[in-house]
């Protein structure tokens, strides 16, 4: 070659710039159906990410449904304690008394009462002879904790001392119940076993046996007001059959 471009390469030369050219300009701009493609995946993500937050939700049941199902519940709870009831009443009496309890107060129980009452005995016995108001005040009803501290005042004040200890209770039977006025009271007979002696000042033995384990009957009477939060049962009566 002499250095000079002939005809055919410069328009060789032209074609391929063109070409170059234009297929730039189409991979670097977007077209209208691009556009389109492009809007709709944009749409489609949304709603994915849409339903992704509706499954986060928890949705709550209908409210006839939602209380249908524990008044279902607490209708078994008291067939079954009523159909029990005659195991823990001594007559018909009794069971008409614990059955007026019952209805007034779904959550009641003669075998959980029974259980309580028998805990809360031995702890009032145990109080009473080492003299602990403090634990006598909370179980016990305004007169009968009056009762019991004037008692215990007055073995201080003679300078006697009660040595006791409880061996346990052979029997607990309900044998009184009642609800009056939103009020529901239950007896029970305790039969328990306890080793009791009363010491004077100097130490001496006045009352009991420190040695003899002796049978001892109580009939207590227990309330509580059916409408109140608090579900502890009180002492409100307390009489001896020894």
């Amino acid at each position: 070659m002499d250095g000079r471009i002939d005809l055919i390469t410069l328009i060789s030369l032209i074609v391929a710039v063109v070409a170059i050219w234009k297929l730039r300009s189409v991979l670097g701009r977007r077209t209208s159906d691009d556009e389109a493609r492009i809007e709709q995946r944009i749409r489609a993500q949304q709603a994915r990410e849409q339903a992704a937050g509706r499954d986060k939700v928890v949705t709550l049941p209908r409210r006839d449904v939602e209380e249908a199902g524990p008044v279902r519940a607490d209708q078994a709870t008291v067939s079954e304690v009523e159909a029990r009831l005659k195991t823990y009443a001594s007559d018909p009496a009794v069971e008409r008394g614990l059955l007026a309890i019952l209805r007034a107060e779904p959550s009641f129980d003669p075998e959980h009462f029974l259980s309580g009452a028998k805990q809360a005995y031995e702890m009032i016995v145990t109080a009473f002879a080492e003299g602990n108001r403090k634990i006598l005040k909370d179980l016990l009803s305004r007169e009968v904790f009056d009762g019991f501290t004037a008692a215990i005042a007055d073995r201080e004040k003679r300078g006697e001392q009660i040595d006791q200890s409880f061996v346990g209770i052979n029997r607990a039977d309900i044998v009184e119940a009642e609800l009056k006025n939103g009020i529901a009271q239950i007896t029970v007979k305790f039969v328990s076993q306890l080793i009791s002696a009363t010491r004077d000042r100097s130490g001496e033995v006045i009352h009991g046996d420190p040695q003899r384990i002796k049978e001892v009957t109580d009939i207590w009477s227990f309330a509580r007001e059916v409408a109140s939060r608090n579900p502890n049962w009180r002492l409100v009566a307390t009489q001896s059959a020894n």
